[in-house]
């Protein structure tokens, strides 16, 4: 109700405490869940280790499309990996729709190696369906109709393999999948050659893609005949994992011209190994507790491979199916805001009876918790940064404190620990430092030393393994179709190679267009609002008032009786909002964008208000080998106000 009481930190964590004591008494320590940004570095670690040692398998982190990159680094590499880009050293860069000077990965690294791109001559091409500042940067601009990302993959694919532009070394030598194959079972399959030349010819692929044949096979023909070619999957930021058969098509196309783990390429980064804690001591309680599957089906029968899905969570709480969810911690997220289908993620955590937040702010996560236990800023406490998604090398960053906390915060790290304590035994046997400084330091060991004087320690000697060193799979090789691993039927065996592009929700009859979100780096769409001197900077054609412009092609705008600046309805599946037009030709007919960033409900008067939120009207998609959301496109509808 937004009527809030102090308490003080005692009371607080004596609460918490008790309610978690109370269901391990029961027997049901899987009551309790938690959701964090990332599960790298040793905060995160803290949160796992205590769900860990109490017995709940709930620990979720927020998506993005590193999730993808792990299952298809798995299913394609067999290894258990991040994924690197050495976009620094590639001589062509081919984005399929990622913003890589839009805040994708680390925004500085990118801008640097924007100006490296420029000095050096490299080619940079960007796929998608929208002008972005990417696009607009890049040497050039593909449009294409929204999800048919693969297609276009497979495309290129085809021309590279039949005209033999293809790294034959690599692929005859290092590769399964490539030629027909038999399964275990006797079973044949056609290869991946198969596949992209019989159906995946340059005609085809226009007719899907909206990109013109010859346009197809010259892209194709550039990017093979390139010393170091490199393809990037992985929409706007980031932040949404996106479907596994893209990524894959994708990660093929490198795997075609043999710059996996070569200089210029994509590189599998080994996990970040410097959090070497002893093993966790688990109960009898606790053990029967992590025998059940996740909440959101992470890690069951269904999706094996995959760590999280936190796009599945509001569904099975609202339908019901999650009733044994009784305690909820959120850390350095804000999942009521950046998470698609926003309103069913509220309705969600509303019907969770004890919702815990550790924000520094009073987000929309915040906003719709039981407790609030505010951890120091970041410019008010110690804590490790692993390295920034795409790095191409291990990489810790330290953020330190620059001023003594101005509230009643605590470090959240110090929260977990003294969690521990109080709920004794084995839970507290297993975090048994003082305090999280002292955690912190026995952790990063010598490398704590550097990172005080430095504020960053990187492995510059790192170089990615080759040859069959590069690939744990069951052959030591490159596997084209090593997601057959993710195949849970017949039908889902023949389907996979396909990799089937993922249609927006809605009804194209009564919803004609497709509504896309695009990224600025004006606009944080993340767990930290954008401040208020960023939001100044918006220009009008994004904002104006507090009204979000929709950008429209005028073509298709003319179609529709719409005008810049008027008000219009824009209808989708999830519902209605009024907005005003801005008519760009940086968009392909057919398609509205709207900015990510804007419509908070929370923060204060320079940022609530202001727009409204793209993910009220987008829902999730996911992928039916994966489980991950999808989604980046919904269908909808646009008129006259």
């Amino acid at each position: 109700e937004g009527r809030w009481q102090a308490i003080s930190w005692p009371q607080a964590i004596t609460q918490v405490a008790a309610k978690m004591k109370a269901y391990r008494s029961g027997h049901h320590p899987d009551a309790v869940g938690c959701i964090l940004e990332s599960d790298r570095g040793t905060v995160p670690r803290l949160f796992e280790r205590l769900l860990t040692a109490y017995g709940s398998p709930n620990l979720m982190r927020t998506p993005s499309f590193l999730d993808s990159y792990e299952l298809v680094l798995h299913a394609m590499q067999g290894v258990q990996a991040m994924a690197g880009f050495d976009l620094e050293n590639a001589t062509l860069v081919l984005s399929f729709g990622s913003g890589l000077i839009d805040g994708w990965s680390s925004p500085v690294r990118m801008f640097r190696a924007n100006s490296t791109w420029r000095r050096n001559r490299v080619k940079v091409i960007q796929v998608e369906p929208r002008l972005s500042n990417t696009a607009a940067k890049a040497d050039q601009w593909i449009a294409i109709r929204p999800g048919t990302e693969a297609a276009l993959a497979l495309g290129m694919a085809h021309v590279i393999i039949k005209e033999s532009l293809y790294h034959k070394a690599f692929v005859d030598g290092g590769t399964v999948g490539f030629s027909g194959w038999t399964d275990p079972q006797g079973r044949p399959h056609m290869g991946f050659k198969q596949l992209a030349l019989e159906h995946y010819g340059p005609d085809k692929v226009a007719r899907i893609t909206g990109i013109g044949a010859d346009r197809i096979a010259a892209l194709a023909r550039d990017f093979a005949r390139a010393s170091r070619p490199l393809a990037v999957s992985g929409r706007g930021r980031g932040t949404m994992p996106g479907g596994i058969g893209e990524c894959m098509a994708v990660h093929a196309l490198n795997a075609l011209v043999g710059n996996i783990n070569q200089p210029g390429g994509v590189w599998a980064l080994p996990e970040p190994d410097y959090i070497n804690w002893p093993e966790v001591e688990t109960d009898a309680v606790a053990a029967r507790g992590l025998q059940q599957d996740s909440i959101d089906g992470a890690g069951s029968r269904h999706y094996p491979f995959t760590r999280s899905l936190l796009n599945r969570l509001p569904e099975v709480v609202n339908s019901g199916k999650g009733k044994g969810l009784q305690m909820l911690m959120v850390h350095a997220a804000n999942p009521c805001y950046s998470l698609p289908d926003s309103k069913a993620v509220r309705q969600a955590f509303a019907a969770i009876p004890f919702v815990v937040s550790f924000s520094s702010y009073m987000d929309e996560t915040a906003k719709n918790a039981d407790l609030i236990l505010p951890n120091h800023t970041y410019l008010e406490r110690y804590e490790d940064v692993p390295a920034p998604a795409g790095l191409p090398r291990p990489f810790i960053g330290l953020a330190r404190p620059v001023v003594p906390p101005l509230f009643n915060t605590r470090h959240t790290g110090d929260v977990v620990i003294q969690l521990a304590k109080a709920l004794g035994g084995s839970v507290g046997r297993s975090l048994p430092w003082g305090t999280y400084e002292e955690c912190l330091q026995s952790t990063l060991k010598d490398k704590w030393r550097i990172l005080e004087e430095e504020g960053f320690w990187h492995q510059t000697e790192f170089a990615p393994p080759s040859g069959a060193a590069a690939f744990e799979t069951v052959s030591q090789k490159f596997e084209f179709f090593g997601g057959v691993i993710y195949a849970k039927t017949q039908k889902d065996l023949d389907a996979l190679p396909h990799f089937r592009p993922i249609e927006p929700a809605g009804d194209p009859s009564a919803l004609p267009l497709v509504l896309i979100p695009y990224d600025s780096m004006r606009l944080a769409s993340g767990y930290i609002g954008t401040p208020p001197f960023m939001i100044k900077t918006v220009e009008d054609t994004v904002l104006k008032g507090e009204h979000i412009l929709v950008e429209v092609n005028p073509e298709t705008a003319a179609t529709l009786g719409l005008s810049e600046g008027k008000p219009a309805v824009l209808t989708t599946p999830k519902g209605q909002v009024t907005v005003k037009v801005h008519l760009f030709d940086g968009i392909m007919p057919g398609v509205v964008a709207m900015p990510r960033g804007l419509g908070h409900s929370a923060y204060d008067a320079y940022l609530a208000g202001k727009g409204f939120n793209f993910n009220d009207m987008i829902g999730s998609a996911p992928d039916p080998i994966s489980g991950l959301d999808a989604a980046w496109g919904i269908r909808a509808g646009l008129q006259k106000a």
